[in-house]
């Protein structure tokens, strides 16, 4: 359901010198643009549970402690037209409160803004899950979302 969510709504990238990364309440997606022509043999990626390491050609392009723990054996990494590179972390934590606010612990921080709209976007992926009959792909939320928005668990039904 995330993808068909995502794929509607769209997604928060954070830009770096070396491309972008975004995430939805399951997962945490980079993107590394790599030189035109590299071949899968010339990159060194290593997913840990709570560390990343990524090199291509013999240059590292980062390393370092995630944000958060991810599950290690459910990530990935593609290499696509020989030019970019696409990792995807399944996040241990999966709640819409736990938005990352850095890929790494202090580095490819998301600035204010982006942080922001990372946050608007896994509250309302939260109310797609907690309400499969509406569309929430379209809609704007103000007001208490930071923490993944208010909690209507004590309501009755």
């Amino acid at each position: 359901m995330s993808v068909h969510f995502e794929e509607r709504s769209g997604v928060v990238p954070c830009k770096t010198p070396w491309g972008s990364w975004s995430q939805t309440m399951e997962e945490v997606f980079i993107e590394v643009d790599v030189p035109h022509g590299t071949s899968a043999k010339e990159i060194k990626c290593r997913l840990g549970s709570r560390d990343i390491e990524l090199h291509v050609r013999g240059e590292e392009i980062f390393k370092g402690k995630l944000f958060d723990t991810t599950m290690s054996d459910e990530a990935t990494w593609t290499l696509e037209d020989k030019c970019l590179i696409r990792i995807i972390l399944m996040k241990t934590n999966r709640e819409a409160g736990n938005c990352w606010s850095s890929l790494l612990e202090g580095e490819y921080c998301a600035n204010a803004w982006v942080q922001d709209q990372m946050q608007r976007k896994l509250t309302l992926e939260r109310f797609q899950r907690e309400n499969p009959g509406f569309d929430f792909s379209g809609a704007e939320i103000s007001g208490n979302f930071a923490g993944g928005g208010p909690d209507f668990s004590s309501l009755q039904k």
